[in-house]
């Protein structure tokens, strides 16, 4: 129920929460309900008073008198003995959990929260979660953590998405590590986005990097070529598109702490040429119906020796075309679709052709890729 002094007191956060209301800005918190801290007083009193804390039962505590070292003898979040696992099944604990995202919502006016280690917390919790803050706020976004198929949680009755490992992993494996192929990503991205119905698909938190994973542009070795192209495939993918503050202007870091890094404010030290063509992106993907959720993804060609792919996103009378070469050589690549008379728009340059054949062929350098639209 308190804000850390470090970063600040409850005014000052209702303060931040009103003046990101007023520039159209929403405010989501991040909610740890299956573990707590070493220091929770709960579990401070359990170690003090073992068998006799009124808070024994708050914990999954398998003897006395409760021991750290050298192994926790109590359950634990990933097999430190710093993160104390809650028992949600507790009448005590799940008031106690319930009243806090009440409390925020109803005190402070946030607009959603975000869920961590949410698979490994009761179902029947989150129903019950769900009720209590949407009663206060009906609109109020709720995105698990979750790095598997989640449909059993996507029912309608506990989160309203979950964080969209499944689809962001191929993208990883394909764009930033090379590990597999044109064809192999295609499969993978087809079975992800078949996962979900399309309302929950829609829906979905994408996202290329968070606190939990490294730099994608050091994933990338450092290549802001291929950052550029997850960028691309992010932004003209469906669900929310999510952006790792820092990400859109080259910050590094390998995993916790590397990835936690402050973000660099200094413009100078920042790389402004793909600040500016994640804003092209964005802007892309507002003024353009076919490039957000409402266009229709197909896959037109995937080619695993040249490791090029091709697809295409449809809206009412509106295509969009997007061409990816994935390798360090320079390729040519026959665009599948009859654009004879066709005025095609290369989106990103501004440069516009009109086809007098059949076919169009595209040149694409290194790791490049283009955007036509086709009218």
């Amino acid at each position: 129920m308190e804000i850390d002094p470090q970063f600040g007191d409850k005014e000052t956060f209702r303060r931040l929460v009103q003046v990101c209301h007023e520039n159209g800005i929403k405010v989501m918190l991040d909610a740890v309900f299956n573990h707590s801290g070493f220091y929770f007083p709960p579990f401070q009193d359990v170690l003090k008073n073992g068998e006799n804390s009124k808070y024994k039962d708050w914990f999954y505590i398998h003897d006395d008198p409760v021991q750290t070292e050298p192994t926790p003898n109590y359950d634990t979040f990933a097999f430190t003995y710093a993160m104390p696992k809650l028992n949600t099944g507790h009448p005590d604990v799940r008031s106690y959990l319930l009243e806090v995202g009440r409390y925020w919502v109803k005190e402070f006016d946030i607009d959603g929260w975000r869920l961590d280690v949410a698979n490994e917390v009761s179902h029947d919790f989150w129903r019950e979660f769900r009720k209590q803050v949407k009663a206060i706020k009906p609109d109020l976004y709720i995105v698990g953590e979750i790095w598997h198929d989640a449909m059993p949680w996507l029912q309608g009755d506990q989160f309203d998405a979950v964080m969209n490992y499944p689809y962001t992993s191929a993208a990883i494996q394909f764009f930033a590590k090379e590990e597999i192929r044109a064809e192999e990503f295609v499969n993978k991205t087809t079975e992800a986005l078949f996962m979900y119905p399309q309302n929950v698909t829609d829906a979905a938190f994408n996202f290329l990097g968070s606190h939990d994973t490294p730099r994608i542009l050091t994933v990338c070795n450092e290549n802001p070529m291929k950052v550029r192209q997850l960028f691309t495939f992010l932004l003209s993918s469906p669900g929310s598109p999510c952006i790792y503050y820092g990400d859109e202007i080259g910050m590094t870091g390998e995993m916790d702490p590397g990835c936690r890094k402050c973000m660099i404010w200094n413009e100078d030290e920042q790389d402004q040429e793909l600040r500016r063509f994640v804003s092209q992106l964005i802007t892309l993907r507002k003024e353009n119906t076919a490039f957000g959720n409402k266009g229709s993804l197909q896959f037109l060609s995937a080619d695993n020796k040249t490791n090029h792919i091709v697809y295409m996103k449809t809206y009412q009378e509106e295509t969009l075309v997007f061409v990816y070469n994935n390798s360090d050589k320079r390729i040519t690549v026959d665009i599948p679709l009859n654009l004879n008379g066709k005025k095609v728009t290369n989106l990103l340059s501004g440069d516009v052709l009109i086809v007098k054949k059949e076919k169009l062929d595209v040149v694409l350098p290194s790791y490049g890729m283009t955007i036509l639209s086709c009218n």
